[in-house]
Parts: structure tokens; sequence; C-alpha cells
């Protein structure tokens, strides 16, 4: 039987590295309990991909967040880069009250980032002046196809959106990171690399950070439907480092990656004997910036190729690897 999950308990508090101040430094990272994202609960089912309601309640009060964040403050050892997640939108006083906000602010206001999510409607004038000087905000544009906002993940807010609200905070002297959605559902291989090269470049002038997400099936999504009746794949890590090497020295923002489920066949993937290696050519690159680190090499990259070259023959974003023989797709 699964432990009851408590509004007073964070979802989730780990260690990981990231960058601060142009080094790699030790970083909290923290999932909080909360009401859950608007977009969400609007009625609207929210986002195709996203099983972040999971880590939703409701009822969530300011009480139950300051206990919370006071079992985050045990585990908090000074790292001088702390990340603190909803299922939704930091700014949005429904998930975080503003009580509980300044708390989160007074209580980190030493290190050297905070980071956080929202979405761009709660990006506001008023929102943003009370932000301190050490913080980042991260945003999910995911795409800057309109199209592939609307038809494939459902995302409830337009580009124009996200990038007013970038600019917004750039021009408080505050970080922004953007985060983009590799493969969305119905996309082939191919149209997947080429948005996300052409979405990094939209959001380049107002992003310090551009982390390239490639889709992570998770529970109860369309995406989890759509995947176990074999019509979608979760996208090769050759497609990554490929966006990677299209975008190394065309953009300003950091580039970077820090793929969920990585090497299973829910999350990113390649043929199973190089992911780790492939994976762990990604995070070089997300420190390093030297398109040289994404250097792999591994014989089913000729099969990644000819994988993409029988979707588009065929005019398919399903996963032919499981429809097909995948002997026939590598003498294609």
């Amino acid at each position: 039987m699964k432990n009851k999950r408590l509004p007073n308990e964070p979802e989730a508090c780990w260690k990981e590295k990231d960058m601060a101040s142009g080094e790699t430094v030790p970083a909290m990272v923290a999932i909080l309990r909360t009401n859950g994202c608007c977009w969400a609960k609007a009625g609207s089912g929210g986002c195709t991909m996203c099983g972040y309601r999971s880590a939703s309640l409701s009822n969530v009060t300011s009480e139950d967040l300051n206990s919370q964040l006071d079992a985050v403050l045990e585990k908090y050892d000074g790292e001088p880069f702390v990340k603190l997640y909803t299922s939704g939108s930091f700014l949005d006083e429904n998930e975080i009250p503003m009580d509980v906000r300044e708390r989160v602010f007074e209580e980190f206001k030493g290190c050297r980032r905070l980071l956080f999510e929202s979405r761009p409607e709660f990006v506001t004038a008023d929102s943003v002046s009370t932000l301190p000087s050490n913080t980042t905000v991260a945003l999910g544009l995911e795409s800057s196809d309109e199209d592939v906002l609307v038809k494939c993940i459902h995302k409830g807010f337009t580009a124009a959106q996200s990038q007013e609200a970038g600019m917004r905070i750039k021009d408080a002297g505050l970080m922004v990171r953007t985060y983009l959605l590799l493969k969305p559902p119905y996309m082939n291989e191919t149209n997947a690399i080429a948005d996300a090269v052409n979405s990094a470049r939209f959001a380049d002038p107002f992003s310090d950070e551009i982390s390239v997400n490639p889709l992570n099936v998770q529970h109860a999504t369309v995406v989890e439907r759509l995947w176990k009746r074999g019509e979608f794949r979760s996208p090769w890590i050759w497609s990554l480092i490929d966006v990677f090497r299209q975008l190394s020295g065309t953009v300003n923002a950091r580039l970077m990656s820090s793929p969920s489920g990585g090497g299973s066949q829910r999350g990113v993937h390649n043929c199973g004997k190089c992911d780790q290696e492939a994976l762990a050519a990604v995070e070089r690159f997300s420190y390093s910036q030297d398109v040289r680190d994404l250097a792999v090499s591994c014989e089913c990259k000729s099969t990644w190729e000819r994988y993409m070259a029988a979707e588009r023959m065929l005019g398919t974003a399903a996963d032919i690897g499981r429809s097909f023989d995948s002997d026939l797709i590598i003498r294609m």
C-alpha cells in the first residue's frame, strides 16, 4: 500500500549540480506539493505530456507550505543554487501565497541563484518587482510554433506571451531559463529537431539559458496513451545531439539538457549500448558548450538516420521500430 501523500510534506528533495556565476556548483532541488497548476485544473485537461498533476493536492494551506519549507531547510547545506518547483507556477498565489513566497525569498537570500518556474500570465510588472536579484525564472515555452503549442502540446498560452514575459524579466535585471520540448506528440523526429532549433533561436534574445528537454513519457498523460499504442517513440539521443550541433555558436544563451528518464524506453534513448556514453556527452556539453564534447560513435547512428528517412517516407510519427521489423528499417 502506498504511503498517503500529506500536504505538509514536500514531494521530493535532492542534490545535484548546475551552474552559477559561470562555474559548476552544488544545487538543491525541491518539489513542493501545492494546489496545482491553474491550466490543468481549469477543465482543459492541461498539457498533453505533463504528469505533474500527481504532485498536486487540494486545499494546501500556507501553514502546510511553511511545513514543507521547514523540511526543505533541514536538508539545505548552503548550496549556492536552489531550485524550487511546484506542479505549476511559483508566481501563482493559489499555489504559493505571498506570505510563503516572501519567506522563501528571505530564507534563500544568501544563495547565488534561486530558480522557480512560472507560466507567463503570472509574470506581471507587479510580480517581477517583488523578485530578489538572485532570481532565475524558468519559462516553459516548449515551442515557438503556435500550431505545435495548440495542437501537439495544448499549452494554453502563445509563444508571444512567453517572449513578453522573458523580456519583462530580463528588463528587471533577472535571469531567464527557457525550457523547450524536444519531440512533442504527433511530430516525427525530423520535424522535432527542426522545431527545437527554430524555437531556441526564437528564445535566445530573452534567455540566459535554454534547456532542451526530450519528452519523457509520464504516467496518466495523453502521451502515455499514444506510447502504449505504439504511436509515439521518445526521441533519440542522436536527435538531441543534432539540435546542439546545429545551435552551437549561433546563440548567446547557454545550451543545456538534463533529460528525465534518459536511457529508458520512456525517455530519450538510442540503441541501449551507447545510451550512457551519449548522455554523458550531452552533460559535458551542457557545462562546457564545447561541441567537441558531443563526439560519440555507435553503429546505431545510421539506424537513427534510416529511422528518420522511413518516418518521412511513410508520413508517420508512430514508433516504426515497434510497428515494423527493425531490420527492414536498417536496410531501407
